[in-house]
């Protein structure tokens, strides 16, 4: 049971942290090398995990690994209402939409369309994002419920870059802020060079079931961009909403 119980633990951490190669995975974990090696064995031959692009040495999860938890929350009828608003998103915005749903104390990354631009934002599908450190999760942290909140701030928020905000009043203050434009910013919080414009889709007020972002690099948002991705963002979760027959979809900012 020991060894089922680590290597589902080596699954989650390294869908949290991918690429991630061993030794990375037994410093996190607390476990030995040698334990974690057979673990990601394992998952290889199950088809779970696959080497990253062009490295031998560094792990990242598979499709199948996606799939399944998709069946298991019924995110692939959320994907198929998604993807067409996506598109239209990201031709209207030219940069790369992120699709998100609310995993426990995260938000992980299911679908996303990426811009024709060189400089761009890549993140693997069923990456982990944190929830005050990027605009999905403050769109989610914003829109869902106290009790969320409260369980977020009852240990330290961890500090990505010199961006992020741990102090609970500003986070609040941030959310506050976010509930009253509708959408939410990230400006290098958890990377530097990553900014993002995120809103939630809600099945009713209170409980948002994805977020909805435009991502893009630092060096291309702008105060004047941001607030027209705001405008787009808020506008395509709201069609997302209603294409899956919710009534709580987040308004229109501004």
């Amino acid at each position: 049971m020991r060894n089922v119980l680590n290597t589902l633990r080596v699954l989650e951490e390294v869908a949290t942290r991918q690429p991630i190669g061993v030794g990375e995975l037994a410093r996190a974990l607390d476990m030995p090398k040698s334990s974690v090696q057979r673990a990601l064995v394992t998952l290889d031959e199950a088809g779970w995990i696959r080497p990253a692009a062009g490295e031998l040495r560094r792990w990242v999860v598979t499709t199948k690994a996606l799939a399944v938890g998709a069946r298991a929350s019924g995110e692939l009828g959320l994907r198929d209402a998604a993807v067409p608003v996506m598109e239209g998103l990201r031709q209207r915005t030219e940069e790369t939409i992120h699709l998100v749903v609310p995993e426990q104390d995260r938000v992980v990354l299911i679908e996303r369309l990426e811009t024709s631009n060189p400089l761009r934002i890549s993140m693997a599908l069923g990456h982990a994002l944190p929830l005050h450190a990027s605009a999905n999760g403050k769109a989610v942290l914003a829109n869902g419920g106290p009790e969320l909140l409260d369980r977020l701030l009852a240990d330290e928020l961890p500090r990505y870059t010199e961006h992020t905000i741990v102090d609970p009043d500003r986070l609040r203050a941030e959310l506050a802020l976010v509930r009253e434009r509708g959408y939410a910013l990230n400006h290098g919080e958890w990377r530097t060079d990553v900014g993002s414009v995120a809103a939630a889709v809600l099945e009713a007020p209170g409980r948002p079931v994805a977020s909805l972002s435009v991502n893009i690099p630092m060096s291309r948002l702008t105060r004047e961009n941001e607030a027209v991705f705001g405008v787009a963002v808020c506008r395509a979760a709201g069609e997302i909403g209603a294409r899956l027959g919710y009534g709580g979809a987040a308004r229109d900012a501004g």
